[in-house]
């Protein structure tokens, strides 16, 4: 990703992984079943509101401030949270959904290798979202319900990074890059 972000896409940035963190927090812990009578499927509002459109409008106004990289990840992260959440409930056999998977664990993978130098919220971040849709895709097409919490737990965990990466932002807290976040510097780094 780009390690020069100019401070007008600050704002849409942390805006954008605060909007990831979220769903990808309320789709992970779905997929443990650790909260009683909660699925990931209950997520499929989040994700089509927070996750698709929000992320997806987020990643136009880095488009438009000149922000590849950041444009790149969270309008194609926003792309695939509309599609799983209004898919969500239709008919579709465990092998398309874990293709679905498949194909959401590639993009997550380029925008890991796409984020190298980006510290723990760039590569950390989509680099746990690659391998908890890679978990989630071989356990649906294994029908394999504890791999299928094995990627819901380390989805939550890059929910979670990707939420403190924004609170930090906003708080002015360390973002384990030896510095605190502040004016014109990103939750990645």
């Amino acid at each position: 990703m780009d390690n020069e972000v100019s401070a007008g896409s600050a704002a849409s940035t942390t805006l954008g992984h605060l909007a990831l963190g979220l769903t990808l927090l309320a789709f992970g812990l779905g997929n443990t079943g650790v909260i009683d009578n909660v699925a990931a499927s209950d997520a499929a509002a989040l994700a089509t509101w927070v996750g698709g459109v929000a992320l997806f409008v987020v990643g136009l106004l880095e488009f438009r401030t000149g922000n590849a990289g950041t444009g790149t990840a969270f309008a194609g992260l926003g792309a695939f949270w509309f599609t799983w959440g209004t898919g969500v409930g239709t008919d579709v056999s465990a092998e398309a959904a874990g293709l679905f998977l498949l194909l959401f664990a590639l993009l997550a993978l380029t925008l890991t290798v796409a984020a190298s130098g980006g510290g723990i919220f760039g590569q950390g971040v989509y680099g746990l979202l690659c391998v908890a849709m890679l978990l989630l895709a071989i356990a649906s097409f294994a029908d394999n319900g504890g791999l299928a919490k094995a990627g819901g737990w380390v989805g939550a965990v890059a929910g979670l990074a990707a939420w403190y990466g924004a609170t930090a932002t906003l708080a002015h807290w360390p973002t384990f890059t030896g510095r605190a976040a502040g004016r014109g510097v990103t939750a990645t780094g």
